[in-house]
């Protein structure tokens, strides 16, 4: 079975759609700023009463599937919008679109986001979707044992992708540091395939790689993202001036997934049946690479998205920006009040 990542790996017909889709996007701009405060008449609707509608981009991932349960359900349009999904695989296509205004939502993974946002993209994080919870991985030879052991070991992994924040985590987690270890970059599936050849000591990457590892003699799963929670996550980001402009969109989106997320709960069978035929995956492929995603909720986003607690979407992007400024990949100060907004969260769990 083929896995399909967040990070523009895509191995269907997908990535033709999603690039015929972003050359055809009509470029739709508004004014910037942050929420206003909406009242209980006008909270789900647009000010002419129409259903408000903008362009919210995703690659393909299991974890954006509940888009589509929300959308089959109705509940986009019980909440007064009307957003076209959009699947657009290559980072640098639906980040250049969500900077340019062709789209006005983006699923997304944190740490990638914050690279966008240092680089001059306003937008605002409006609510959590997913975690990787065991999806993501290292993978290793029979004589590394601990990730101190990663010590010296040639590892294969992607820079490009969340793949090599995840292990900047886990390294620093650990004491190690990146100039203990020999990386080669690859992507993911390559990374899998180079180590169960034989020739990485260990590799990052994900299924279904994390299940083959072990065709090679000794090959282990050494630490997944289970064991290194809120790391990878991913957001629903707008542009701030959609949000200006249409700030009861953004509190209806949230609704919306909530309740998409309480469905899938309570449906998983008819929730992985809808986002199967959705993402062009079999029922079987989607219930399985949910296995190693946690959704987020109501409850859990505002845990997420408050301040005040711990492991929280502020300290993962103040993490973020920490290793994209050590990294050289990005080189001012993330202001986080301006990239984070909790308020939509907050309204949509009243």
């Amino acid at each position: 079975m083929s896995y399909f990542g967040r990070d523009g790996l895509m191995k269907k017909s997908f990535a033709l759609l999603g690039v015929m889709l972003l050359l055809c996007m009509v470029v739709i701009t508004g004014c910037g700023g942050a929420p206003k405060e909406e009242t209980k008449e006008n909270a789900n609707q647009a000010a002419d009463g129409k259903a408000v509608q903008f362009k919210l981009a995703h690659a393909t991932w299991v974890g954006y599937g509940p888009l589509y349960i929300a959308k089959e359900k109705g509940f986009f349009e019980k909440y007064g919008i009307a957003p076209e999904l959009v699947v657009i695989e290559d980072e640098s296509q639906y980040a250049a679109a969500l900077a340019s205004g062709q789209i006005q939502a983006l699923g997304n993974v944190v740490d990638r986001e914050v690279i966008h946002y240092a680089k001059g993209t306003a937008e605002t994080f409006i609510l959590a979707m997913d975690e990787s919870a065991g999806g993501d991985g290292i993978i290793a030879k029979k004589e590394i044992n601990t990730v101190a052991d990663l010590k010296g070991a040639t590892i294969g992994l992607d820079k490009s992708s969340t793949s090599y924040f995840f292990f900047l985590s886990v390294l620093e987690k650990n004491g190690l540091k990146e100039e203990d270890v020999t990386i080669q970059e690859m992507s993911a599936g390559d990374a899998g395939a180079a180590f169960v050849a034989g020739k990485l000591d260990a590799a990052v990457s994900w299924e279904p790689w994390l299940t083959n590892c072990s065709q090679r003699e000794g090959g282990h799963v050494l630490v997944t993202s289970k064991d290194y929670p809120h790391t990878i996550v991913d957001v629903i980001t707008m542009r701030q001036d959609f949000l200006k402009e249409n700030p009861a969109a953004a509190i209806g989106l949230t609704k919306a997934w909530f309740e998409a997320i309480d469905f899938y709960r309570q449906n998983p069978d008819e929730g992985n049946e809808i986002m199967a035929k959705a993402l062009g995956l079999k029922k079987e492929e989607i219930a399985e690479m949910a296995e190693g995603v946690a959704f987020f909720g109501k409850e859990e986003n505002l845990a997420f998205f408050n301040q005040a607690g711990e492991n929280t979407v502020y300290t993962l992007a103040e993490r973020a920006c920490k290793f994209w400024q050590e990294k050289g990949i990005i080189t001012e100060q993330v202001n986080l009040t301006d990239l984070i907004d909790a308020t939509y969260v907050s309204e949509a769990a009243k």
